[in-house]
């Protein structure tokens, strides 16, 4: 099995012409990305590669000067923003409720839910592994530009643990960040394939606010971590973003800009935290069962109105991808279960009822066998039992609607 990780190493530039050459460079490719997104805006969304590259290739290469290598990366860049697109609105279904009725529904969004191409605002550049880029024997990283190739330092502390012959460097992307040049690297290994046989542990992960991640294991252990500091200080980033957004002086919009990026990298930093404590608490050979939170919300009523909107939700996506790598390296895996009254079983009897939640508690009370327990901590436990049945052999596991224990 492959698996994939981004290495993310400053460079050190030597002299000013370099800093043009990248600028000049990035903007040139932002440009031609802007360009072809347009293009399969207009032209029904078509992103086979050949036919965009027959249509493109040279316009591309007249009109932004661009170099061979780097027209064919536009294309395939503006493609995968177009299916990355595509795939978060399918993942995040458009909500809607009747008036006449009250009743709330669901549709599924695809690209022709946009009203306009999608833009591509920030400079930046792909480089292709040998062919734009490289790294040289004297420790340096060779990259090319619309005015030759220069070459740069890089600054990236544990670099050395991807040069042992294990890792295969792939695409770069060259961006700037707060006056920063900055070389984002994909690199690939090989490892061994996760094998069902060598389970040691099965558990059951519940995402949410309150509490991130409720797991649940197979000898019965539960563990909670808790959420409320974090929906605090996501508070706080919401009110100081609401009064930058009331002045609207340019200075406050510099200070949003500096705010986004400061709460990404936090959230990325809990995320990151997150998944390595899961995966060094449990080790190696363990599955960890998630479920599928397409199209769940996070809505809190229990807030105040003024705190929901930035409670609706938090980056588990990025969790996920975070917790999967992460557990590659340790020879475990990540599956995905049904959320399919996960939140609404009795893992004693097996009835389904809703409710027997109590949202105001945060307990579950089975009025069949009279189970009660926190109601973070069932839905783990019941995601564990997918798990299980996963392991067994069943390869989409999930609960049926039932009545009777």
């Amino acid at each position: 099995m492959e698996m994939q990780v981004t290495i993310k190493t400053k460079l050190k530039i030597s002299n000013s012409e370099i800093a043009l050459s990248f600028s000049k460079t990035m903007e040139q490719y932002r440009q031609a990305c802007n360009y072809v997104s347009e293009y399969i805006f207009n032209y029904d969304f078509d992103m086979k590669q050949s036919r965009l590259n027959k249509e493109l290739y040279t316009k591309l290469r007249n009109l932004f000067s661009l170099k061979s290598q780097m027209a064919q990366s536009v294309i395939r860049t503006v493609i995968a923003r177009y299916k990355t697109v595509k795939t978060q609105m399918a993942r995040r279904p458009y909500k809607y409720q009747d008036q006449n009725t009250g009743e709330w529904y669901r549709e599924v969004r695809d690209l022709t839910w946009l009203h306009k191409p999608i833009s591509f605002n920030r400079p930046q550049v792909d480089l292709q592994r040998n062919r734009d880029w490289s790294y040289l024997s004297s420790g340096q990283l060779s990259i090319n530009t619309l005015d030759g190739r220069v070459k740069v330092d890089p600054i990236c502390r544990g670099f050395n643990q991807y040069l042992d012959g294990t890792w295969k460097f792939g695409l770069a992307k060259l961006l700037k960040s707060s006056g920063k040049w900055y070389l984002h690297i994909s690199a690939t290994k090989e490892v061994a394939d996760f094998d069902k046989q060598t389970i040691k542990h099965v558990v059951g992960i519940d995402r949410g606010l309150r509490f991130l991640a409720t797991n649940y294991d197979e000898q019965g252990k539960t563990a909670f971590f808790d959420g409320q500091a974090i929906m605090r200080k996501r508070a706080k980033y919401q009110k100081l973003r609401a009064t930058l957004q009331a002045k609207g002086t340019k200075s406050a919009k510099r200070r949003l800009k500096k705010l986004s990026g400061r709460e990404n990298r936090w959230i990325s930093d809990v995320n990151h935290c997150l998944s390595k404590t899961l995966v060094q608490k449990y080790g190696a050979n363990t599955l960890f069962v998630l479920e599928n939170l397409n199209g769940v919300s996070f809505e809190r009523t229990d807030l105040p109105k003024a705190l929901r909107n930035q409670n609706k939700s938090w980056a588990f996506y990025q969790l996920e991808q975070f917790l999967t790598y992460k557990a590659h390296l340790h020879n475990s895996e990540v599956v995905e279960v049904s959320a399919k009254y996960t939140s609404q079983r009795c893992p004693k009897c097996g009835i389904i009822k809703k409710d027997n939640r109590n949202h105001e508690k945060h307990e579950y009370h089975c009025d069949n066998c009279g189970y009660r327990s926190n109601d973070d901590r069932i839905g783990a436990m019941n995601i564990q039992l997918l798990g299980t049945q996963y392991i067994s052999g069943q390869e989409q596991p999930k609960f049926e609607l039932t009545t009777n224990a």
